[in-house]
């Protein structure tokens, strides 16, 4: 029974059975092992079984060199890293680019091995051929894919300096290795040249484009969204049509990933950034400030003139107002009206009502705050009057960017004009952001 399964699988796989022709002394000692093992299991020790025995050898010691190879490669370069801490030898370690280069040797040493045991016109040796042909071109694409990876890797840390968002070229470049791998793989099992294979391809670029819709578009949109600066890894952007809010993490072929505040992360399809607005707070870090635009809503019945006794309250509370009360006596006396320069506005309020003065020192009190950036408009403002009461805007800038220190001035801030409101004589309606 063994004998008839071993003579079908031969009929099937071997047109010509030809006689071993040996050419290698690597050859002879294989085949010697393949004789050896045949005998031990009690097989026929012709040509054909003889051949396979041979080809798994091949494939074994094909392997091992590789594993030798790679092994060998790989310690060297950890003994580079620990001797010289070289920047380039660690991100070959890291993106295991020897590693996989090394898969090639396999491959080639099979392609070299195989015709030393075989005639010429063996269909065994046609058929172990191609498919180590098909084998060595899906390691050349890892290899090719691995460099990629590397090159890509060292552009992103010493040149990449802005964080744009070229992933998604090093993934087009990854794909288009795979689409020429299988293309070749293909020719190769069915004995076509490629440029043939290509040309039939040609009648299904319609579907293709439409299987690859999205990668298409993200290719598209992550060169746009580069060319034109619009997005880098690290900007905190806001997309109003999403849940998005939070700081870029990603940005590949297909996707964009945000993680917001609360850690969660939104994926994005990088064509929806290009169609359709969003807000990139990436000028506010650059600049080093960060805008504080607040409206304190003034109860209206609580505004009154000012007397002499609220007034020498006031600046007996406050004495850092009397010379700026004292200088608007003197203008008001003289006919000559304040200048205010451009830039930064000066401390700007009136004496004539208790908003006025409480203005006055809110710009006042901003000018001389540590954490406000002086050189940036400070202005302290009544908006249009609402149902609610009377808007006082605070606009001003804080000195830095950082979210909770911004957050906290903020509170300082608002705290102050609550504590002091009733000093002059004025209610607070409410609080809301413009």
């Amino acid at each position: 029974m063994l004998f008839q399964y071993y003579t079908t699988i031969r009929d099937l796989f071997m047109l010509t059975v030809a006689s071993l022709i040996p050419s290698h002394d690597v050859a002879h000692w294989l085949i010697g092992i393949a004789e050896s093992v045949c005998r031990f299991f009690g097989l026929p020790a012709d040509s054909f079984v003889v051949q396979v025995g041979y080809i798994v050898l091949v494939g074994i010691l094909a392997l091992s060199i590789g594993y030798i190879v790679r092994f060998i490669a790989v310690k060297s370069l950890h003994h580079i890293i620990r001797k010289r801490a070289s920047g380039v030898a660690k991100a070959i370690v890291d993106n295991k680019v020897i590693a996989r280069c090394a898969l090639v040797i396999p491959p080639i040493v099979i392609i070299i091995l195989l015709p030393l045991a075989f005639d010429s016109t063996s269909s065994l040796l046609s058929i172990s051929r191609n498919l180590a042909y098909v084998y060595l071109a899906i390691m050349i694409g890892v290899a090719a894919n691995a460099i990629i990876a590397l090159t890509w890797h060292n552009y992103n840390v010493r040149i990449n300096r802005n964080n744009h968002p070229l992933k998604g070229v090093m993934n087009v470049a990854k794909g288009i290795v795979w689409i020429i791998v299988a293309i070749v793989s293909i020719s190769i099992l069915i004995h076509k040249s490629p440029l043939a294979l290509l040309g039939g391809l040609g009648a299904f670029a319609a579907a293709l484009m439409l299987i690859f819709k999205d990668s298409l578009l993200g290719f598209v949109a992550g060169l746009q969204l580069s060319s034109n600066d619009m997005l880098r890894v690290g900007d905190w952007i806001v997309v109003p049509s999403t849940i998005a809010n939070g700081i870029v993490i990603d940005v590949s072929l297909t996707v964009v990933k945000v993680q917001n505040w609360d850690n969660t992360i939104v994926m994005l399809p990088p064509y929806s950034l290009v169609s359709a607005p969003f807000q990139n707070w990436r000028g506010m870090s650059d600049s080093g400030v960060r805008q504080i635009d607040r409206s304190i809503i003034i109860d209206t019945t609580t505004i009154i003139p000012i007397t002499p006794e609220l007034l020498d309250k006031i600046t007996e509370k406050f004495p850092e107002l009397r010379a700026y009360v004292a200088r608007r006596k003197a203008e008001s006396e003289s006919g000559h009206p304040m200048e205010f320069n451009g830039g930064t506005a000066p401390v700007n309020g009136t004496i004539d009502t208790n908003l006025g003065l409480l203005r006055a020192y809110l710009c006042s009190y901003l000018l001389n705050h540590p954490a406000i950036a002086h050189d940036q408009n400070i202005i302290v403002r009544i908006m249009p009057v609402r149902p609610e009461g009377t808007p006082l805007d605070i606009y001003c800038f804080t000195s830095t960017t950082d979210w909770l220190a911004y957050e906290a001035i903020c509170s300082q801030l608002l705290e102050h004009v609550i504590s002091i409101s009733p000093i002059f004589s004025l209610r607070l309606s409410s609080i809301c952001y413009l």
